[in-house]
């Protein structure tokens, strides 16, 4: 429990009401836990004066239409229809940068922030855990540097949320919610990066990782440092999400937005694209679906924002994290509930059966890679060039060996995470915030959970409609024929060239 959970909240205003006129300035609104942090608060906090969304111009697309993409996603489709009107009157966009020197802010935006923002939710992060360190440390380091210059002159400010991982610290076990030593100078880190050139500074990457994993949890880590100097100073809290998974139940059920964790792994199993798993099958790791986090956040943001600031005060951790509060599943487990869902709800137009082999030995999983996922990929391949048609499958391949080399430090070890604070938090919430802010985990069927996943999977990033179902199924059915057949064919191949090997015609002769 933190200072303030260890406090009388009875007379302190609900969820809502605190948010009632509050201005909100939001980082990585564009992204996933944005996003649903963005409708659950214009959903159940509906009163808030405004949001302000950081938006960078992408690709060529201005701010204002990347704005309009937002808007369009699926995430909102229950405030569409039962908030209409409220994102449009209530977001608006800020053009800016995190990875630029004072965020890329006009002085106008600069000073409409300034005296007009209440809550601050930092979310913006490159999550990619293969980007060289300049990179990583200009966007996830630099971005919270500029983040809390802004906040110390914002002159009506009551929390500033920062958004990091569980998997800041990966070099300790178990990890709790604490601030641990920082791994390097983070002045010192953030200027070498800045001022030396990029091909020198990749040769120097592992001198500067040490024992972490990659260049995301190291600049995360410093990061932390970044904010917890502010304790005391400024309204700061730390949340660390684990792995964000689907929704349970908002804004709907199953609503994802990335093929990140299991249902990605699922999904590639389902397609007959993912034939093997550099990973233990032991290991588990620990998720969290995403309206769970999110809930997290916004009580956080109430009880930081509920209290005067102190100097005596410190920073508030939070594990958002399943920790005590669930069921812990395995990758051996959650591929093989996977085979389940897929064969109960498969999806359209698979190439294969969903199978395939977990190692954890890196030389049999090359062999996997080798002779069940590249050598089918080039022959459907080749098929294809001989019609006439657009390859890819080798294409795909070569994707999903990159993503699972990325990840595998993660599905190789594990961790246990204290959630303490995090428990304690929800035990705070009023009995009249419970409907819209509670949260819970021990209650979750993951086989159902999972199967929710993964039609969420096939509504919002594989564009498939459920009506196609029947048609989807006649094909698995087809192909796992396919399968058997196959199977059958070559393993009677090599019971026939046994028997009539020269050692069994001469052993039996």
């Amino acid at each position: 429990m933190t200072f303030l959970e260890d406090r009388d909240l009875e007379d302190v205003p609900s969820i809502p009401e605190y948010y009632k006129g509050k201005t909100v300035f939001i980082t990585g609104g564009s992204g996933f836990m944005g996003k649903v942090l963005v409708e659950k608060l214009l959903y159940s906090c509906t009163d808030l004066d405004r949001i302000y969304l950081l938006v960078r111009p992408k690709r060529g697309v201005t701010p204002e239409n990347r704005l309009a993409e937002i808007f369009a996603s699926r995430c909102f489709d229950r405030l569409r229809e039962e908030r209409p009107g409220v994102f449009e009157s209530k977001v608006f966009f800020i053009a800016g940068d995190c990875s630029e020197v004072a965020l890329g802010l006009s002085e106008e935006d600069r000073a409409l922030l300034l005296n007009r923002t209440n809550i601050i939710y930092h979310v913006a992060a490159s999550v990619r855990f293969d980007d060289p360190l300049k990179k990583a440390v200009k966007l996830n380091l630099r971005g919270t540097v500029e983040m809390i210059e802004l906040a110390k002159e914002v002159q009506n400010l009551e929390s500033f949320i920062h958004v990091s991982t569980t998997y800041s610290n990966t070099n300790r076990n178990p990890i709790e919610e604490i601030l641990y030593p920082p791994l390097a100078d983070w002045r010192e880190t953030l200027e070498i990066c800045e001022n030396i050139e990029e091909q020198t500074l990749n040769s120097l990457t592992p001198k500067f990782l040490g024992e972490m994993a990659n260049t995301y949890v190291l600049c995360k880590q410093l990061a932390e440092h970044v904010v917890y100097e502010q304790r005391g100073k400024l309204p700061v809290v730390i949340i660390r999400p684990s792995i964000v998974l689907a929704s349970v139940k908002e804004p709907a059920p199953g609503w994802i937005e990335n093929f990140n964790g299991p249902v990605g792994l699922i999904v590639a199993s389902g397609k007959g694209i993912l034939r093997t798993l550099y990973a233990d099958p032991l290991v588990s790791g620990d998720y969290i679906p995403v309206d769970v986090a999110i809930k997290g956040f916004i009580a956080a943001s109430w009880t930081r924002g509920t209290k005067k600031l102190e100097p005596s005060d410190d920073t508030p951790i939070y594990n958002v994290c399943n920790g005590q509060m669930g069921y812990h599943v395995t990758a051996e487990e959650i591929l093989s509930i996977g085979h389940k869902i897929t064969d109960e709800v498969p999806l359209d137009n698979v190439v294969w059966t969903a199978g395939g082999a977990i190692t954890d030995n890196k030389y049999l999983y090359y062999v996997y890679v080798i002779m069940l996922q590249l050598l089918p990929a080039i022959l459907i391949d080749t098929l294809l060039w001989l019609l006439g048609k657009k390859t890819m499958l080798v294409k795909i391949q070569r994707r999903v060996y990159v993503a699972n080399l990325a990840i595998a430090y993660f599905l190789t070890h594990t961790w246990t995470f204290s959630n303490e604070n995090f428990m304690s938090l929800r035990s705070k919430i009023l009995d009249k915030d419970k409907l819209h802010f509670y949260y819970i985990m021990e209650n979750i069927d993951m086989y159902e959970y999972l199967k929710t996943g993964i039609m969420g999977g096939r509504r919002y990033l594989l564009n498939e409609k459920d009506e196609n179902l029947p048609k989807a199924r006649a094909h698995y059915k087809r192909m796992a024929i396919l399968d058997t057949l196959v199977k059958c064919l070559f393993y009677g191949y090599i019971v026939w060239r046994i028997i009539n090997s020269s050692l069994v015609c001469n052993l039996f002769g």
